[in-house]
């Protein structure tokens, strides 16, 4: 990419804008996901900068009125990033979700998201996630609900739907605003594609053009390219980036103020990023999330299953390190886009 397109792209992002009642830095963000933006990794992506807004992973709204964040694996934060950290919670009705969203709210984040994306089939089972927009009174009937209980942003993030369909999505957005829904992150797919297939950028476009409150494109960026051109034709006013984020967190960094990546940044994540799961997760949920991780940091290299096969070797965090020490080395052969074979998974 041409020094000139780095500079419109890094423009474009560093732009303030109004979620609601409050202001954001920038608009690249980091997307929910589950196991993988936990507090421990938006640790280390904090230690880069650039991220406007980061997301916890998914949280069950049954449980966190009740979550103990010294003990919960994913309803935990770090005080100093309460003010730029949106929580997302996942539940089936307003009697689950408005509790939830009021301990959110009490606990001072930033904002919260209703998820509508997830199509997990123990999400989807419990009428969660995606299974919303099988039929849009209920959609609608939980964003209502906590928009009224809730003075923070509300956020949605979701699909197309069910059906390649855009219409019932556009018009999900346009009365999702009517609610008083604050932003929207829609991702341009169909609920049960994972990833196998292209994201449909026109979508994206239909959502943007539906709505006067933010929307914010999500779905396969990789390349600063991906994120100019989600940027200049779809119209969307940000753009939310979520497992390439994983695999390269300085990207945020890189797309908005120039950073450089060392010759060693690869070595250097896989180790921080050990660290900072041991002091904040027990040795099983540690050593869990960083194979979890491992998935999307292989898919940077050209060899990158077998590099995977050995972190998945690893009985404990010391061996993860023996395994980034040994085999992480200046120079490595990257591909230009992650290896899909394990992208996808």
């Amino acid at each position: 990419m041409s020094f000139d397109s780095l500079n419109t792209l890094s423009g474009l992002l560093n732009r303030p804008l109004s979620i609601g009642n409050r202001s954001v830095a920038n608009r690249l963000w980091l997307a929910p996901m589950a196991g993988l933006s936990h507090a421990a990794f938006r640790q280390v992506l904090d230690e880069y900068g650039g991220c406007g807004l980061m997301f916890t992973e998914m949280c069950m709204s049954r449980a966190v009125p009740t979550e103990n964040p010294r003990v919960s694996t994913v309803f935990r934060w770090r005080e100093e990033e309460l003010p730029r950290l949106v929580c997302q919670i996942a539940g089936a009705t307003p009697e689950d979700l408005v509790p939830a969203a009021r301990r959110v709210e009490k606990e001072g984040f930033f904002g919260v998201d209703i998820n509508m994306g997830c199509s997990a089939p123990g999400i989807i089972k419990r009428e969660s996630g995606a299974a919303l927009l099988k039929e849009s009174g209920g959609a609608l009937a939980v964003a209502e609900a906590v928009r009224k209980a809730v003075s923070i942003p509300v956020f949605v993030k979701f699909r197309t739907g069910w059906t390649p369909d855009i219409g019932p999505a556009v018009a999900l957005a346009k009365n999702f605003e009517s609610t008083g829904v604050d932003c929207l992150v829609f991702h341009p797919r169909v609920a049960p594609d994972k990833r196998t297939r292209p994201s449909v950028r026109e979508h994206i476009t239909a959502i943007a053009e539906a709505v006067s409150i933010p929307v914010f494109g999500n779905g396969d960026v990789v390349t600063p390219k991906d994120c100019l051109d989600m940027l200049q034709t779809t119209g969307c006013d940000g753009v939310s980036v979520g497992r390439m984020g994983v695999a390269r967190p300085w990207l945020f960094a890189e797309w908005t103020a120039g950073y450089v990546p060392t010759d060693t940044c690869f070595c250097d994540y896989a180790l921080r990023l050990a660290d900072v799961l041991d002091e904040q997760f027990d040795p099983i949920h540690a050593l869990k999330r960083y194979k979890l991780f491992t998935i999307y940091f292989a898919a940077n290299f050209t060899f990158g299953h077998s590099l995977q096969s050995k972190f998945l070797g690893a009985k404990s965090m010391d061996d993860v390190r023996a395994v980034a020490e040994a085999h992480l080395k200046p120079g490595m052969r990257l591909v230009k886009r992650p290896n899909m074979n394990l992208y996808s998974i």
